[in-house]
């Protein structure tokens, strides 16, 4: 094996990479795409009993998400025991007393909505206005939804003064409550951003911790396994998460813009490019016909249970041509948020101890990639084309470089981030520093952790190609939102609670950062949310912690950190003061 090819690598661009199996196998799939209502007439009736229970009907309430300038993808599920066909209707008004109905429709499908889990997904793109807030509900057989509410993306030739996000990321069912969406609910934003893991591919205590026991969150896959076999696995983990209130009471409330991780398929998920396979962290993991069943079968319920405009030609010839997951945002000329897929076309992770001398981009083929080439060139191209003043990336991983140790004897421990494919991060980071891209950032997950940084063309030591010790030009920043409730490090070395937490949670703040000299802050000791405002002005980070521990809506709320950019500056701002008053 040559120096360049580095330790336990293999080239993957002399292997197959067509995804022929899995293409295949998603030909016999009837993905739940969302479907235009037939126009409403005077007989189709849309009253309802205002006394009558919508839990009952609607058990997963209602969402909204893919937002386009002209309208929204509205969801809702239907109870089985209630749905006895005939028609669905749906209704958009102004306001929420629905004064001002702006749209109607019913749907009529009773085999599709069956064959689907009795889900319901309506596209509403060229039916509304531009960067408008509408009030919307499902009616079925005399019953209401409960009032969602939905917004539409401004036109890209409007000037918006604003746009807020609220950011979210791994949300383990079984390791805590969800009072932090109850917060995410109240909050004054525009959008939901989710960059992945919105459910956990397991029942048993895998990705538990320490204190799982203590919630009451038990869960019992159909197929009676411990990690999911199938479509009846994920359906039921869906619907289970779907259940909590304050998961309901916040896709209710926003609209959302979503991507999917490695739980939504199975841990630590790639494509072996040897057998054109999926694998991954599950007992059958390395049975390629098993592995190519599972992940068609997980994004077949992915797609019924999330509101994602996501392109879909059924004819391509190829997974990229077929389905693509990857796509850009436009807020007017304020903001361009660009979404990536990171498993499908990911690469197998490293087999050698992530050293200093081992993560370097010389210790990887060529074709090593998370990507796939022609992803990885439309992001380049897409970021570094935006004319729009903000340009940011929703990226699920770790971004920059995260460092334990010192000098020589250092690691990189978060190989499922962008320290395991330096090579094509070095690629991406010199092509968005060549094109000066201004006002660049990332917002990224995954990492259970609080993280404000610097986005630089080259960090010290061999990480990013470099020898020396000098860092290279800062060229953005990434802002980490935190887990809902998922096991982050303190929490699994028992360092959460008590005096304990009180004591450490500082000290690997400062460990962190003097490890990583271009880190301004990191926290691992805490669960939550966080909001990131693009304004004409500057760029604001807020991240919130919420007492995972207490299923009530009155869950404490606190400010971990808030930093803010300003518009022309590659600067961190520490402001946390000023959102703590």
């Amino acid at each position: 094996m040559s120096d360049d090819a580095g330790p336990g690598s293999h080239d993957p661009s002399c292997e197959a990479d067509d995804h022929s199996e899995l293409l295949s196998t998603l030909d016999a799939h009837d993905l739940a795409v969302s479907v235009t209502p037939d126009e409403a007439t005077d007989g189709d009736g849309f009253d309802f009993d205002a006394t009558a229970d919508p839990a009952e009907t609607f058990p997963q309430s209602v969402a909204s998400g893919g937002p386009t300038p002209t309208g929204v993808i509205l969801w809702t599920r239907l109870a089985p025991a209630v749905f006895d066909g005939g028609t669905v209707g749906v209704e958009v008004a102004t306001d929420e007393d629905f004064g001002n109905v702006v749209y109607s429709g019913v749907i009529a499908d009773d085999q599709r909505i069956r064959s689907h889990d009795y889900t319901v997904k309506v596209d509403l793109d060229g039916q509304l206005a531009s960067n408008r807030e509408y009030h919307y509900r499902f009616v079925y057989d005399g019953v209401a939804s409960r009032t969602g509410r939905c917004r539409t993306l401004p036109r890209p030739d409007e000037s918006p003064e604003s746009v807020r996000f609220a950011v979210l990321a791994c949300q383990n069912y079984h390791n805590g409550y969800y009072p932090a969406f109850h917060r995410v609910a109240e909050e004054d934003v525009d959008f939901i951003v989710h960059v992945g893991d919105s459910i956990y591919e397991s029942n048993d205590e895998r990705f538990a911790g320490p204190y799982t026991d203590d919630y009451d969150r038990g869960t019992s896959l159909p197929s009676g396994h411990e990690r999911v076999q199938g479509l009846a696995d994920y359906r039921y983990l869906y619907r289970t998460y779907r259940s909590d209130e304050f998961y309901q009471a916040a896709l209710e409330s926003h609209t959302l813009i979503v991507s999917w991780d490695d739980h939504e398929f199975v841990d630590d998920f790639y494509w072996d490019d040897r057998r054109d396979a999926p694998a991954g962290n599950h007992p059958r993991g390395d049975d390629p016909e098993f592995m190519t069943d599972l992940v068609a079968d997980a994004m077949h319920a992915w797609w019924e249970y999330m509101p994602a405009r996501v392109e879909y030609d059924p004819e391509g010839d190829s997974l990229q041509e077929r389905f693509r997951l990857w796509r850009d945002f436009a807020f007017g000329d304020l903001v361009t948020l660009v979404m990536t897929d990171e498993r499908l076309f990911r690469d197998p992770p490293r087999e050698a101890i992530p050293t200093v001398d081992n993560v370097g981009p010389h210790r990887e083929p060529p074709g090593r990639t998370m990507l796939g080439e022609e992803q990885r060139e439309w992001l380049i191209e897409t970021i570094a084309g935006s004319e729009s003043l903000w340009t940011v990336w929703a990226d699920e991983v770790l971004t920059v470089p995260f460092r334990l140790g010192s000098g020589p004897l250092s690691v990189y421990p978060v190989q499922g981030g962008w320290d395991g494919y330096t090579r094509e991060r070095q690629r991406i980071t010199e092509a968005i520093a060549a094109a000066d891209v201004d006002n660049y950032v990332t917002l990224t997950g995954d990492m259970h952790c609080y993280v404000a940084a610097y986005q630089q063309s080259s960090y010290p030591g061999r990480v990013s190609g470099g020898a020396g010790v000098a860092p290279g030009e800062r060229i953005g920043v990434e802002f980490m939102t935190p887990a809902i409730t998922s096991l982050n490090i303190a929490e699994a070395l028992r360092l959460t609670r008590g005096w304990r937490g009180r004591l450490t949670e500082s000290l690997l703040t400062w460990l962190v950062t003097k490890m990583n000299p271009h880190i301004e802050f990191f926290d691992s000791h805490n669960w939550g949310y966080s909001v990131v405002e693009f304004t004409r002005e500057d760029c604001t980070y807020v991240g919130y912690a919420v007492d995972k521990t207490t299923d009530a809506p009155d869950a404490e709320r606190s400010v971990v950190a808030a930093y803010r950019t300003p518009e022309g500056v590659v600067d961190l701002e520490d402001v946390t003061d000023e959102y703590r008053e």
